[in-house]
């Protein structure tokens, strides 16, 4: 099965990092505002996912969301959160580390994208 999101193994080790003071952790794909479109990153239970959001995977043992409408925009490709030097949205867990969680991106093949038609669309948020 085509990952729809993955994570780079920097961004990963800042993700086990935040695990170990937080506890369980979700990410959500902003769809802009004061954070741009950054890919955020609350425990669990710091962030309400709604009817609107669309799991798109798991990635580092985190379930990933984004909202329907970016979804609709997005789907198209395959989403890589990595991290980068900097600093970030104040809201997203890893801002007070220096860093900030990135999305790139591919857009998946024909191969790819046949596929993922077959399996169905992803599963919307409870």
């Amino acid at each position: 099965m085509i990952a729809r999101v993955e994570i780079t193994e920097k961004a990963a080790a800042v993700l086990a990092r935040l695990k170990i003071q937080h506890g369980a952790m979700l990410f959500h794909q902003s769809g802009g505002c004061c954070d741009g479109s950054a890919p955020m990153c609350f425990p669990v239970g710091d962030f309400r996912v709604g009817p609107q959001d669309v799991l798109l995977g798991e990635i580092g043992g985190c379930q990933f969301y984004i909202g329907a409408a970016q979804f609709d925009y997005w789907q198209h490709t395959q989403l890589i959160i990595d991290v980068v030097p900097g600093r970030g949205s104040g809201f997203s867990a890893e801002a007070p580390e220096g860093v900030r969680f990135l999305t790139r991106s591919r857009v998946f093949t024909d191969v790819e994208l046949t596929e993922l038609e077959a399996a169905g669309p992803p599963a919307r948020a409870a």
